[in-house]
């Protein structure tokens, strides 16, 4: 799974913008063709597909829901009567578990929490090293806070591999790393 920091944000409702992470899983539940269709069943009283749910909990995408009046299947985005807008982080969310989607070995995440205020970065990051244990991700940041719980940083500027490490080792070693998060964190002196 890959997550861009421009990412999409479909004018879809809210499970068809979970379910484009790895569509062919939730194929027959948006297939008009389906026979829950056939049967007599339309489409917004089909179950929502497990894989979604599992998803957004994992995401926490699913904390959304009690703001969304149609739960799963509310509209996002204003280009709709009655969608919702969300904000930054909130589409943050979605697009994580777009990524959830698939149970990939490989989770690359371009700057994942840029939109997010502190406690909700903490939060999807405590539930993130849960999900990836036994996995390899690759996280493309500038947040030290984001970076300090890989197992590896790697270090670049201007596209060369110049330092690499854990965080202590990175900060013992007194160099580009050391400086860049002496700098970020005189920020929060």
């Amino acid at each position: 799974g890959v997550i861009f920091q421009d990412f999409f944000k479909y004018d879809f409702r809210f499970d068809e913008n979970i379910a484009v992470g790895e569509i062919s899983s939730v194929h027959d539940a948006f297939d008009p063709a389906h026979d829950a269709l056939v049967n007599g069943a339309t489409q917004d009283e089909r179950p929502i597909p497990e894989a979604i749910i599992t998803a957004a909990e994992r995401s926490l995408a699913s904390s959304l829901l009690p703001r969304l009046p149609n739960g799963y299947r509310q509209m996002l985005g204003r280009r709709f009567d009655g969608g919702v807008n969300l904000s930054g982080g909130e589409w943050q969310k979605v697009a994580l578990a777009r990524a959830y989607m698939r149970e990939s070995q490989l989770l690359i995440l371009d700057e994942p929490t840029a939109s997010l205020d502190a406690r909700a970065e903490y939060e999807v990051f405590v539930r993130f090293a849960q999900l990836v244990a036994g996995r390899m991700a690759i996280i493309i940041s500038h947040r030290f806070s984001t970076v300090r719980m890989a197992d590896r940083i790697i270090v670049m500027r201007a596209g060369e591999v110049v330092e690499e490490g854990t965080h202590v080792e990175l900060v013992e070693r007194d160099g580009l790393y050391a400086e860049l998060f002496l700098l970020q964190a005189e920020g929060y002196r």
